[in-house]
C-alpha cells in the first residue's frame, strides 16, 4: 500500500530504518552511515505521480500476485536497486489494485517493466528477462558512472 507518510526502507550497510517520502530532486540516503539507500517504493494511483517525479531514472514494475513471471523477476528488481543505489528508483505497481494506472500505461501482458525519465516514459518491456539483458537495457539511462559497473 502507497501513501503520502513514505516507505521505510533498510539501509543495507548499518541495518538503520529510513521513511522516505516522494522527492523529486536528489536521492535518499541512510541517516546514519549517509550511504545512497537502495529505492524499492509501491506506488497507487494516487501517489503514482510523485514517485515517478525524480532527477534519477525510474524503473516502473506492474505487476500482480498472481503472475509468476512478475514474483521471478521481482528479487533482480531489487537487486538491480541495491547495485545501482543512488541512480534509480523502482516503482512497483499491483495492477489489480490500481486498473487505472494499468490502462493508462497499456499493460495488457505482465510483468511490464516501463522506464520513465523527467516524468516521461522513455522505453518498456514486457516479460521476465533475465538481469543480464535488464541491465544492457537499463544502463545507458544511468550516466558514465554507473556505465563503468
Amino acid at each position: 500500500m502507497a501513501s503520502t507518510d513514505g516507505t521505510v526502507i533498510k539501509c543495507p550497510h548499518c541495518g538503520t530504518a529510513n521513511r522516505v517520502r516522494p522527492i523529486a530532486k536528489g536521492i535518499p540516503r541512510c541517516a546514519k552511515c549517509h550511504r545512497p539507500l537502495p529505492w524499492v517504493v509501491t506506488a497507487d494511483q494516487s501517489s503514482f505521480d510523485a514517485e515517478t517525479t525524480s532527477s534519477v531514472p525510474v524503473l516502473v514494475d506492474f505487476w500482480a500476485p498472481w503472475c509468476g513471471p512478475c514474483r521471478m523477476i521481482s528479487p533482480v528488481l531489487e537487486k538491480l536497486a541495491a547495485r545501482y543505489a543512488g541512480k534509480l528508483k523502482v516503482v512497483k505497481v499491483n495492477v489489480d489494485e490500481n486498473p487505472a494506472l494499468a490502462q493508462r500505461f497499456e499493460a495488457l501482458s505482465i510483468p511490464l517493466l516501463v522506464l520513465i525519465e523527467d516524468g516521461k516514459p522513455v522505453d518498456r518491456q514486457v516479460g521476465a528477462v533475465p538481469e543480464s539483458q535488464l541491465v544492457a537495457w537499463i544502463k545507458p539511462r544511468l550516466g558514465a558512472k554507473a556505465a563503468a559497473d
